[in-house]
């Protein structure tokens, strides 16, 4: 709902399409990272995980550990119909099939689970079966901010969302259940494996290849060319005088049903004339 500060132009396929490569994925196949660059990846990360910056900087709420609990694990709902699930998505493509597929493998684990925050606002559709997640996990964490919750679990697992590669920034166990970019590459305890992708990364190089190598930033301020560095400090600084988000969010969803009434409006109407026709 704001224009990005990165964009991706890619000639050989999209990044989020496990079905061919990519050239981020032949980026992390075949670059050579030098010191440098793997020493600017590694301050950049860093930065990344002080600043508690994610993908969705939303939420307000707080979140603690359950006391007396040896392993916490987070699974992270998506939208369902998101291209990134329709081309990346493994055996499991659902929310609900996630939580079920999380709990046979660690079933004696704390396992919290984080809806979309698109779907909680009200902006997406909510996901095939998503309303039974509550019998399969033991907390649903829902205005938490991504950063605070990833610090204070054990393990994380994911179907191809960017929460993974966010959890690896902060050093925390990742099992993707399908194929996102950050997959096959030696970080990831992989379920559904992409033998093309063979080479071992360690992190510096996934992280100089997917945010500094790969992608074009743009200045917010100035509208030229810009670093991940800069950006970053412009997104510091955004974030400190931004208005409060959930007044937008607010409209937003109420637009979107709005629009979503609307269209059931007119389906029905069109029903009725259709049969009135009939009769």
């Amino acid at each position: 709902m704001t224009r990005p500060l990165s964009w991706v132009l890619d000639e050989q396929g999209l990044y989020y399409d496990a079905g061919t490569p990519s050239g981020l994925e032949q980026l992390l196949q075949s670059a050579r990272f030098e010191p440098a660059l793997l020493a600017r990846a590694r301050r950049l990360r860093e930065r990344i995980v002080e600043l508690g910056l994610t993908k969705y900087n939303v939420g307000q709420g707080e979140w603690r550990r359950p006391a007396g609990v040896n392993t916490v694990v987070l699974a992270v709902g998506q939208v369902e119909g998101d291209a990134a699930m329709r081309f990346g998505a493994g055996a499991v493509t659902s929310n609900l099939g996630l939580l079920r597929a999380v709990r046979q493998a660690v079933p004696h684990a704390y396992l919290v689970y984080k809806p979309h925050p698109d779907v909680l606002a009200g902006l997406r559709a909510v996901g095939s079966g998503e309303a039974d997640c509550v019998y399969w996990c033991d907390e649903v964490v829902a205005d938490v901010p991504m950063g605070a919750l990833l610090e204070s679990v054990d393990e994380v697992h994911v179907m191809t969302s960017l929460a993974g590669f966010e959890a690896l920034l902060r050093g925390r166990q990742v099992v993707t259940h399908g194929r996102p970019f950050y997959a096959g590459w030696g970080l990831t305890q992989d379920r559904a494996p992409i033998a093309r992708r063979s080479r071992q990364l360690n992190l510096d190089q996934l992280v100089a290849a997917s945010l500094i190598l790969y992608p074009t930033y743009v200045s917010r301020a100035s509208g030229r060319f810009s670093t991940p560095e800069c950006v970053l400090r412009e997104l510091e600084a955004w974030r400190q005088t931004a208005p409060d988000a959930s007044l937008w969010r607010y409209l937003f969803r109420w637009l979107y049903r709005c629009q979503r009434g609307l269209e059931r409006w007119q389906s029905g109407d069109k029903q009725v004339k259709k049969t009135a026709n009939l009769e």
